[in-house]
């Protein structure tokens, strides 16, 4: 930047604070584009690369963080349905083995009973 440009900037930049009456305006300056300078990005590049790419690994942990937390939740109710199966399975087994040993009991002890294949019912008369 030539001098006589910097001078005429710094004459304009001193005008709007006096013209303002409320003092100096970072703000302004910064909106007008006076008070981060192509020289500040240039010395500052690689910080702002370093802070671009933190809060890209942010941005991508955050993600992998949801997505791990939705498979969770779904391993879960899939856990719970397994548990229940797994109970209905045992129980049927348990059933099934009281039920072979009873009969084996039977046959052992000579025992005339036999296992009914239909549930009861009950008769009812009309007297």
């Amino acid at each position: 930047m030539r001098k006589s440009n910097k001078k005429t900037i710094d004459a304009e930049v001193k005008t709007r604070r006096k013209s303002d009456g409320n003092g100096y305006s970072w703000v302004k300056e910064l909106r007008y584009g006076r008070s981060i300078s192509v020289e500040f990005f240039k010395k500052n590049v690689w910080l702002m690369l370093v802070i671009l790419v933190a809060v890209i690994a942010l941005i991508g942990l955050r993600y992998k963080a949801k997505t791990r937390m939705a498979e969770i939740k779904k391993l879960n109710v899939e856990l719970q349905k397994s548990e229940s199966n797994k109970l209905q399975e045992k129980s049927a087994y348990m059933t099934l083995i009281r039920e072979t040993e009873m009969k084996k009991m039977v046959r052992e002890k000579g025992l005339t009973l036999e296992f009914q294949e239909q549930p009861p019912y009950e008769i009812i008369s009309n007297e």
